[in-house]
């Protein structure tokens, strides 16, 4: 099975690195050197990982054959696939990789069906699940603990505990600082001497 890795960036300095998007949860093992990750485009690879190092919090590769600025440039938004078995599990129990959350059923704790997952968003702050509802519509539920309290791989399912308002937005509380102010009357004029 073929996971998407990372995505390279901007060339870095004129020897050929290039700044790297890390999309796997495990750069160490993935992106290491001697690697030999597929591409897409296709075309753009197979590339083999030379060094990697990491510069001002970002990780920096450089693959075998590219040597300058322009080569690096030219490598800009592919993606790096690497090939994974896909009984291969991450080493920590509470990570998953995404081929193993694509089509789980997603459900409440009470067992009430609420959609299916048809794709991971990696956000910078967190990983969302885009959720497909019986009636073909779309929620977004956030890959969080607070609101994904199971994920069942045997059983298929995912369990949610949704806050008031994330799956029906008629259950919404809107909480204002406003509204208390108004019930205790803070919005009068003030009273003195004029």
């Amino acid at each position: 099975m073929q996971l998407v890795v990372a995505r390279i960036g901007r060339a870095h300095g004129i020897k050929g690195e290039v700044t790297v998007e890390v999309r796997t949860d495990e750069p160490e093992l993935r992106l290491g050197p001697g690697a030999v990750l597929a591409t897409d485009p296709a075309a753009t690879g197979p590339l083999t990982i030379e060094s990697g190092r990491v510069h001002s919090g970002r990780l920096l590769l450089r693959f075998e054959g590219v040597r300058d600025r322009t080569g690096a440039e030219a490598l800009r938004n592919t993606l790096l696939i690497a090939e994974v078995d896909p009984e291969e599990l991450p080493e920590d129990e509470d990570e998953f990789y995404d081929h193993q959350l694509i089509d789980l059923d997603v459900v409440l704790a009470d067992g009430t069906e609420i959609g299916r997952i048809t794709e991971i968003s990696h956000l910078p702050s967190q990983d969302l699940f885009i959720v497909e509802r019986p009636d073909g519509s779309e929620v977004m539920i956030p890959f969080v603990e607070e609101i994904v309290t199971e994920i069942d791989l045997e059983e298929q399912r995912a369990v949610i505990a949704p806050p008031p308002g994330l799956i029906d937005e008629s259950e919404a509380v809107v909480a204002s600082s406003r509204d208390e102010d108004e019930a205790s009357g803070a919005d009068e004029a003030p009273k003195g001497d004029a």
